[in-house]
């Protein structure tokens, strides 16, 4: 089995802090440790930040990821991705379109800049990759309350038909733990993404040891 790509997507609202610590401080704390416990991909997933935080932020995880071999993606914004020299954007479904973000990523001289983007279903998966995705996340494979707006689980047989029918990496979310990981990357999948198991986790690294 190939070696999963592991990406942990923030959530900075639902740490859990001491009173007296800024959020933002927590997650980029939260961050290095993930990083430095093996975590191939951060996703920055803070949609209410304005451009400029969410620079900063990216910036400030790009620091905190430095020595590793982690990347830093920014959900969403483009212009944002490119300024702080993240290593990619993730869009979700109703983002710009995928072929919008991959010509205007034409104009960028950097050959290693990655489009991601998040798709519930076999037809958005597939419009994705024919659009010039480079990664997909599908799920929510499994129960999870950040993922419930987007209906039941796919599950893991759907999972598997997604892995088969597109030619580009894909991710598990939605409900991915230590303990049903493995079950995703027998589907097909290239990896998982996560937000509690990162954020809830003691031992990062001893989690993904076993995921891997």
């Amino acid at each position: 089995m190939h070696r999963p790509i592991v990406c942990y997507v923030t959530d900075r609202r639902s740490l859990e802090i001491p009173a007296d610590r800024s959020r933002e401080a927590a997650l980029i704390e939260r961050i290095r440790t993930a990083t430095s416990a093996g975590a191939d991909w951060i996703q920055l997933r803070e949609k209410d930040l304005k451009a400029r935080s969410l620079f900063d932020l990216g910036c400030a995880a790009i620091a905190a990821s430095h020595g590793t071999a982690a990347q830093v993606l920014i959900n969403d914004r483009l212009d944002v991705a490119w300024a702080c020299g993240a290593a990619g954007v993730h869009l979700g479904e109703s983002s710009v379109p995928v072929g919008e973000v991959v010509r205007a990523k034409r104009e960028i001289p950097r050959r290693d800049f990655v489009v991601g983007a998040s798709c519930h279903s076999l037809e958005a998966s597939a419009n994705a990759a024919r659009d010039g995705a480079d990664y997909i996340f599908f799920g929510p494979v499994f129960a999870t309350p950040s993922k419930a707006e987007f209906g039941a689980p796919q599950g893991l047989t759907r999972l598997a038909e997604v892995c088969r029918a597109v030619p580009v990496a894909v991710l598990a979310i939605g409900g991915v733990t230590s303990q049903n990981a493995r079950e995703c990357l027998q589907a097909g999948a290239a990896g998982i993404a996560a937000i509690r198991l990162f954020q809830d986790g003691a031992d990062l690294a001893a989690t993904l040891r076993k995921i891997r």
